[in-house]
This record gives structure tokens, sequence and C-alpha cells, in this order.
């Protein structure tokens, strides 16, 4: 038992880590176990590349062979090539920017993205990162953490983006469940003021959620008359055809 029992805690570590690199005191309290057990468990996995340490006395962080094992290793090369034509797809329904984003720690990775053409143009947002709860594509991610994941998020402080950014946990977890059932989420002026953004979840190889695809435009001319239930449903039936193709190349 006390082996499973290590096992069992050095995965509360690395599920904790999974939020952004933390130091040695703060994991011990966020797994609730005590310093010196955490700072056995790191070292532990330090030896065997699952975690690193970015110096001496610093925060640890995942480390690269979580990336080799992952199946969104295997997917990553693949996603961008196959997510553009659905992209496309999307610029031409909503007449808007479309783009594709992954989870990185506690953030919004925005990978690519398709412009439309407009007199009024949102901003390339490629290569950017925005906090998980303060945009449509982070709560699609969030709603397919598991309750853990989620219970972790909500122990470091949240950004306050700008004036409308929800930053009560209750109330992020209500639009995490709401996404769940519906298969989008909406944001209103969360992470750019005057910026709408619809975003709806992708499953990779396995099956399990690994990007989003989202839409961006400018709050007062998007979604307009179709509305935020059509717009939303859309992305996500888009969205859906994407996780169709992704599994096929299991």
């Amino acid at each position: 038992m006390s082996g499973v029992q290590s096992i069992e805690r050095a995965f509360a570590v690395l599920r904790a880590l999974s939020l952004g690199p933390d130091g040695v005191t703060n994991l011990a309290k966020q797994v609730d176990l005590p310093k010196s057990t955490v700072a056995r468990l790191l070292s532990a996995l330090e030896t065997e590349g699952a975690v690193v340490q970015r110096e001496t006395g610093g925060v640890y962080e995942l480390g690269p062979v979580l990336d080799d094992l992952s199946p969104a290793s295997r997917t990553g090369p693949h996603l961008m090539r196959m997510a553009r034509p659905f992209l496309n797809e999307l610029v031409f329904v909503t007449n808007e920017r479309a783009g594709l984003s992954v989870r990185e720690g506690r953030d919004v990775l925005f990978l690519d993205h398709v412009s439309a053409v407009n007199e009024v143009e949102v901003r390339d947002w490629t290569g950017l990162r925005m906090p998980l709860h303060s945009i449509a594509s982070g709560i699609v991610l969030l709603a397919h953490a598991d309750t853990a994941e989620l219970d972790g998020y909500f122990t470091q402080p949240l950004e306050q983006v700008t004036k409308h950014t929800v930053i009560d946990p209750t109330a992020i977890t209500a639009r995490v469940a709401k996404a769940r059932g519906e298969g989008y989420a909406w944001t209103n002026s969360e992470s750019v003021d005057g910026i709408s953004s619809v975003a709806a979840p992708v499953r990779g190889t396995s099956g399990l959620v690994e990007a989003a695809i989202h839409v961006h435009g400018p709050t007062y001319r998007f979604p307009g008359s179709a509305g935020e239930e059509t717009v939303g449903e859309a992305v996500s039936e888009i969205a859906e055809r994407l996780s169709d193709q992704m599994a096929r190349l299991e």
C-alpha cells in the first residue's frame, strides 16, 4: 500500500503543477502534504524527468518526459494543419476572425488564427496567452478538466484582466458547468474591452479534449442578430466535425 500511496501522492503533485510552475511550500498546501514529503516526491519525479526545477531553490514545472507520453504530443503536429479548413469555415459562417487554442498551465495559448475581411478587425492573437477564466476558450477547456484540476485552479488568485472579468470561483464553476452542457461558451469584454468570444472544445486522438476553436469579434456587431445560441451551436457543430476527423488519426 505504501507504493500505491506514493504513486497517488506523486500524481497529486503533477496535477498541481499542471496549473503552472510552483514552489514546494505552495505545492504542499495544494496537495495537503508535509513539505518534506513533497520535496522527496519532487526529487524522485525530477530524476525521471517528470518535473524540472528552473534553478536551484526555484520553482518546479512539468518536465519534457510527460510530453513524450502524452497523446497530445502525437496530435500536435497534425492539429493546426487539420484545423485550418474548419477555421476557414468558421470565418465564412461568422465573418469574424477564427482561431485555435490549447491550454498551457493556467493560460490559454493561441496557436493559429484566420482573419475575416472587415473594416474593423480583431487583432491576431497567435502566440499570445490569456488566463483561462477570462476567455471563452479557457472556459470550455476548464469544462473538461477534472474536479481536482478545477479546484486547484481556484487556489491561486484570479487575474482581473478587465473590469468585466469574472473572478468569483462560484460564478466560474457555474459557467464551466453550463459550457459542459451546451458544448460552447461565451465571454464578453472579459479579456479585451469591446470584444466578444465564443468557443467550443476539440477532442484529440485520445478522445479527450485537447484544444478549442473560437471566434472573436467586436461586441457591437458579434454575435449580432443571429444571437449567441445560434452562433454557439454552429461553432460547436464545426468543433465536433474537427474532433471526428482527429479521432480517425488513431
